[in-house]
């Protein structure tokens, strides 16, 4: 195992954000992992929430709480689940198969340990054992030529591609 697929298997609770939502699986921090910026893509590399000293990406320009750090998690606060979170999850459920909801509920229950092997079994690549990305439902080490066919690629896309053909 090379030291990409080793970085993007990470088994660690700091990629899971405030709002539940698993860094791991997002496309940006996937992108950098593999830097995939060098197949002549321009987008921008995130190391995760957590990582980056960022409390929380969608949800501390909005909550005081988060953006103080007062809380890890959202489940933490007694508003859990706030307007914002409701909105964001339900945009991550309809879009991108997730629910940071979900997420926060299952940690609270079950612990961070469980949860962090819960995700790995349901997100990883039938194919190589990678993560796939929870934004487009591709593993970007095997299906990334869907991506570079159509970059704006969205779970099972059958949408035209550059050649103008369904």
């Amino acid at each position: 195992m090379d030291n990409n697929q080793r970085n993007l298997n990470l088994h660690s609770q700091n990629l899971i954000a405030p709002c539940g939502m698993n860094c791991s699986l997002c496309v940006a921090y996937q992108f950098g992992v593999l830097d995939i910026n060098k197949l002549g893509f321009h987008r921008r590399y995130c190391p995760g929430c957590i990582p980056r000293g960022e409390n929380c990406k969608h949800m501390a320009d909005a909550c005081e709480k988060l953006g103080r750090g007062s809380v890890r998690f959202c489940i933490e606060c007694e508003a859990y689940p706030c307007k914002r979170l409701k909105s964001l999850d339900k945009r991550y459920r309809t879009k991108y198969h997730m629910s940071m909801i979900e997420n926060l509920d299952y940690i609270k229950a079950n612990g961070m340990e469980q949860f962090l092997n819960k995700e790995t079994e349901k997100w990883k690549c039938p194919k190589c054992g990678g993560r796939i990305c929870c934004h487009n439902g591709l593993c970007l080490r095997c299906d990334l030529d869907k991506l570079v066919q159509n970059r704006k690629y969205r779970w099972d896309d059958v949408s035209e591609d550059t050649n103008g053909q369904t």
